[in-house]
């Protein structure tokens, strides 16, 4: 009989995945981006990488001279986000011709709500009409809710579909470690196993008083309900809506100079400012990230008196907050960030 069911529609290796599509001949390389494609540029970081360049231990997040010592033989190739963001829009433009309620998570991911007595056949033409449509692949979770959907689509990976549900959850959960379930991170764990919950299993059959003792009165519990594989079961098709933006620059060589540390600020608020007005958004609060070496991170933020979008406005708030750091370390990192307010309807 049908019923309810949440899917989650992951891309596989999608940005490496998207320059396959436009450099076909380094198919079966190991190929990493990110950056400028320079692996020898300090401070920059891999976007991702392919299967064959993960086999040597390359990884999203890794710097790019440690991913070049790792693997000598990869082709590394720039980023860039116009063209990912272009990919991704074909895709959920596929997914929304189907029958079926769509809930973008992201360039790469989406949740998919749809009552169906066969979930496995549509997901099979989910992953069919977008390799059909836009030439990339996904693999598919199916579940009850979108927790366990989420954590289906990873055991599918790649190209594949694969269902967890209430059915199936202590056989394929249970012996895990809890930081395997989604919103549980290694830091978390940790403390989990200081208290000797090391496994789902533990983590299921806990208090849920002394978990709120221990993580407050609203993690703890949660950490429980996750471990039940239980999760939200509503797919939202309300387009999302941006709450700020930011813009930021790593330096390749830090600044120590006041004014050179102003100028670049002046630069981002700038930015920022012209991103606002390109999506017709007034700002209400205004944050300036700083980090100092070796990787010491500091923001400060102010709102403003009246929301704007003006260039000038906007700088000045940035420079009036960079006045309330102690500039007496170099600096690596700038950011400029900015909160919208509401949209109109």
């Amino acid at each position: 009989m049908a019923r309810s069911w949440i899917l989650h529609v992951d891309l596989d290796q999608f940005i490496a995945a998207v320059e396959l599509l436009r450099h076909p001949e380094l198919r079966g390389r190991p190929v990493v981006v990110g950056g400028s494609g320079d692996p020898t540029a300090p401070r920059t970081v891999a976007a991702t990488a392919t299967y064959e360049a993960r086999e040597h231990g390359v990884h999203s997040g890794m710097p790019l001279r440690t991913a070049l010592r790792r693997c000598p033989d990869a082709v590394f190739l720039p980023s860039d986000p116009p063209a990912y963001e272009a990919a991704s829009e074909r895709v959920m433009a596929v997914l929304r011709e189907l029958p079926v309620l769509i809930e973008v998570w992201g360039w790469d991911e989406a949740f998919v709500g749809a009552t169906v007595d066969d979930p496995e056949a549509l997901a099979a033409g989910l992953r069919a009409a977008v390799l059909d449509r836009t030439a990339l692949s996904c693999s598919v979770g199916i579940g009850d809710n979108k927790h366990q959907a989420k954590l289906a689509s990873a055991f599918a990976k790649p190209g594949g579909i694969f269902r967890l549900t209430g059915e199936n959850w202590a056989e394929v959960m249970n012996d895990r470690p809890t930081d395997a379930l989604w919103g549980i991170g290694a830091r978390t764990a940790r403390k989990l196993a200081g208290l000797g919950l090391r496994t789902v299993a533990d983590l299921a059959a806990a208090d849920p008083a002394e978990l709120a003792r221990a993580f407050g009165p609203v993690n703890g519990p949660w950490y429980h309900y996750l471990a039940l594989g239980r999760g939200e079961a509503e797919v939202v098709t309300t387009p999302w809506v941006a709450r700020g933006h930011s813009r930021e620059t790593t330096f390749a060589r830090d600044l120590t100079d006041r004014d050179a540390v102003a100028a670049r600020v002046v630069e981002l608020a700038g930015q920022v400012a012209s991103d606002a007005a390109a999506a017709g958004r007034l700002c209400a609060r205004v944050t300036v990230k700083v980090r100092f070496t070796p990787f010491l991170t500091r923001t400060r933020q102010s709102t403003l008196p009246v929301a704007t979008a003006d260039a000038l406005l906007l700088t000045e708030a940035a420079l009036a907050v960079l006045g309330r750091f102690d500039l007496d370390r170099p600096v690596r990192l700038l950011g400029v960030a900015v909160e919208y307010t509401p949209p109109e309807a």
